[in-house]
């Protein structure tokens, strides 16, 4: 399976590849093996995948990409924004001034709590969010200063994760979103009608499909999410509970031209075929292909 429509920009990420910032998520695959089959698949971009996994060396990244065919769309920065605005912004530097130097565009923000993983929330007070909107504006300021866009990413086990936290932050920042159909709905909000409910605000999009009994787990405190992912939380798009066809429909007739990145997130054990991701992102594919097929005539 490769790609074979040229209507929509579609983006590949590591995470689909079991690679992930959170220490002992699972078994890494190595680098050169994720780019060669985002490659071998069609894929023509990627984001960056967590710090450290790719190069952080601009002329190496921009070698190691380019030798297999891939643009970088920029990439995913969970930083804690309500405490110590310094440490997250010097962090902001370093990625946004990578991303450019490598063809990015993006950068996607995501308001980390501070703990590793993504399994606890402690509560913030009044303060401390307001310390989180500021940091991400500046933020954004500085992503601008390189000629990227920034995102914020409603993310699981994050600061913005339910509908509530959502709602709070569209009122108080200006900020667009990466919607991530995944985590919105595990977090409780139906990404199509937050998509209609804010159409001018969609920035990005991650483009994920979970099982809806797992989810709804996960969202009780019935089970961990990284636990969840062990089960199988993510599956290739069309074997779950969202409605991928209806997101895209939507901000394809509302004018969205970003990229739809592909995101299944994998946590690989050393039991799992080192093929099954390649195998999951190519359903993916296959099904993004036929609802984009679908669509009417181009805009």
């Amino acid at each position: 399976m490769t790609v074979t429509t040229s209507r929509i920009r579609i983006a590949a990420a590591p995470i689909s590849w079991g690679v992930c910032e959170v220490p002992g998520w699972g078994r890494v695959l190595d680098a050169g093996t994720v780019l060669g089959e985002m490659a071998e698949l069609g894929v023509r971009a990627t984001e960056l995948g967590p710090p450290g996994y790719l190069p952080r060396d601009p002329a190496e990244l921009r070698a190691l990409l380019s030798g297999r065919g891939l643009d970088l769309v920029g990439g995913f920065l969970a930083v804690v924004l309500h405490e110590d605005p310094e440490a997250a912004l010097a962090a902001a530097e370093e990625s946004a001034a990578l991303f450019a130097a490598c063809g990015g565009d993006m950068l996607v923000l995501a308001a980390a709590t501070g703990l590793d993983g993504y399994d606890e929330r402690p509560a913030l007070s009044d303060a401390e969010w307001a310390t989180l909107i500021e940091t991400s504006r500046e933020i954004r300021e500085i992503a601008a200063r390189h000629g990227l866009r920034t995102v914020l990413h409603p993310h699981v086990g994050t600061h913005a994760e339910t509908e509530d936290e959502v709602e709070r932050f569209l009122a108080d920042s200006d900020l667009p979103l990466c919607l991530d159909t995944g985590h919105l709905l595990i977090g409780g909000t139906d990404p199509v009608a937050l998509a209609k409910r804010y159409p001018e605000r969609v920035g990005h999009l991650h483009l994920k499909d979970v099982r809806g009994e797992l989810a709804e787990d996960v969202r009780a405190g019935r089970l961990p999410y990284a636990e969840a992912v062990g089960e199988g939380l993510y599956v290739p798009l069309g074997d779950g509970d969202v409605d991928i066809e209806a997101m895209v429909r939507f901000v394809d007739e509302a004018g969205y031209d970003g990229w739809y990145v592909l995101e299944q997130d994998t946590a690989l054990s050393e039991k799992s075929p080192d093929d099954l991701p390649k195998r999951d992102v190519a359903r993916s594919l296959a099904h993004l292909d036929g609802i984009v097929s679908r669509l009417p005539a181009a805009r």
